[in-house]
């Protein structure tokens, strides 16, 4: 489960910002996760949980927003979404060249902190 490093990278993130501000409490942390990350939500959610027991992120809220992908064809500039096996093609003209506008983002969006 490659949540458990994810949850533990965000946390880690969080912490250092979150003390660096003086705070002694996470109160909720909002991320952005792209669909092609292959991020499980659910997983991700329980993996917060356990990475953030005994630290002061522990019963915050993670607000994970996902992200569709996109890509836009380099033949004839469509941008269409599509899931990880079948953006290889444009649905427009047909082309295989594509340049992927979004889908594998991982970020902190905001902390919500005491």
């Amino acid at each position: 489960m490659h949540e458990a490093g994810i949850a533990a990278g965000i946390l880690k993130t969080v912490i250092d910002a979150a003390e660096g501000a003086g705070a002694s409490r996470v109160n909720t942390v909002d991320v952005t996760v792209g669909e092609l990350t292959e991020v499980v939500e659910d997983a991700l959610h329980f993996a917060w949980g356990a990475a953030t027991d005994g630290t002061i992120a522990q019963g915050s809220k993670l607000e994970i927003t996902m992200l569709p992908a996109r890509s836009r064809c380099a033949d004839c500039a469509e941008v269409f979404g599509h899931g990880r096996y079948d953006g290889g093609r444009c649905p427009a003209c047909g082309g295989y060249v594509v340049d992927l506008l979004a889908g594998r983002e991982l970020r902190v969006d905001g902390i919500d902190i005491d």
